[in-house]
């Protein structure tokens, strides 16, 4: 299995120290992977339509609040690793402009001599829509196919061109290129979500989902895609395992992905029997500073290899 881990891009970090040093340390420590998350606000009034993932009143967690941009954090990372792939886990292209969203990813994929896995989402958040984004929230999934098209397009060969009803992209020389064609793995597992991943994506990028449920859903995917004429082999799955804490709690009726490091691994062992090939662990959120967030990395690392995985 291959493993990942997120970097550091929450309130208690500097992100012009902790960003470089976790991120060397994350690679000499072994790990095949580094991932970075957008959230660009956390809105006062979280009621009604305002809540935490649209239900009403439901706060957003206080993490929410400070995350520095993904795309500078992994650039960060970019400069001082040589081998570990970098992650968006994940960006809304419904919240930027397409092409140049298209251009920054092709860029940091350039200048990291091609290591970039586009993580990618429709989106949730009406108040980032609000603020950000070209086309409403009720075109969220019209905004993400958009993305896919002009970035195939901007990735490939020059001259490239592109319209649609909202934009027009005459024969043009857009560069610089990705070093190699960018991996692009969906979040989501809706029937739509699904039916997109089966055509246009690498791979499936599910989170908070039990481990028996994973296989189940992996298996239904690979048959959409075979049904698209697509090799079904060739879809893969990225887990993310997001740890809120490091404390281990009772095993009686822990719930997936509660519970100390040792304790997660029980999970990670789990997704693996269902057929995750790779998955990455958010820990920044939970460790304390970064000299707690290294050795919970260096724990979550041993403890993965010596269970076999």
């Amino acid at each position: 299995m291959r493993l990942g881990v997120t970097l550091p891009q929450a309130r208690q970090y500097d992100p012009a120290r902790d960003v470089t040093e976790f991120a060397r340390a994350a690679e000499e420590i072994g790990f095949d992977s580094l991932w970075a998350y957008e959230r660009i606000l956390s809105p006062e009034d979280t009621s009604g339509e305002h809540g935490l993932y649209n239900i009403p009143d439901l706060p957003w967690p206080e993490s929410y609040s400070h995350v520095a941009d993904a795309l500078v954090t992994l650039t960060l990372a970019a400069a001082v690793t040589r081998r570990v792939e970098l992650g968006t886990g994940v960006l809304v292209p419904g919240l930027h402009l397409p092409l140049r969203l298209a251009r920054s990813l092709a860029t940091l994929d350039a200048a990291a001599g091609g290591r970039v896995i586009a993580g990618l989402g429709s989106g949730w958040s009406i108040d980032e829509f609000q603020a950000t984004a070209p086309r409403p929230i009720a075109e969220r999934g019209r905004a993400l196919d958009e993305f896919l098209d002009i970035a195939e397009a901007v990735w490939g060969p020059d001259p490239v061109s592109y319209r649609n009803d909202r934009y027009r992209l005459a024969p043009s020389r857009v560069n610089p290129k990705p070093a190699r064609r960018v991996p692009i793995y969906l979040a989501g597992s809706n029937r739509t979500a699904l039916g997109r991943i089966a055509r246009r994506a690498d791979g499936w990028l599910p989170t908070a989902i039990a481990p028996q449920r994973v296989g189940p859903v992996l298996a239904d995917l690979r048959a959409r895609a075979a049904e698209a004429g697509r090799d079904p082999a060739g879809i893969g799955c990225v887990f993310q395992v997001a740890v809120r804490s490091l404390a281990e709690v009772p095993s009686q009726g822990r719930q997936p992905y509660a519970g100390s490091v040792k304790q997660v691994v029980e999970d990670i062992a789990a997704l693996a029997e269902a057929g995750v090939e790779h998955v990455y662990v958010t820990l920044a959120s939970a460790a304390g500073d970064l000299s707690e967030l290294i050795d919970a990395a260096q724990t979550l690392h041993t403890e993965v290899r010596a269970a076999g995985l």
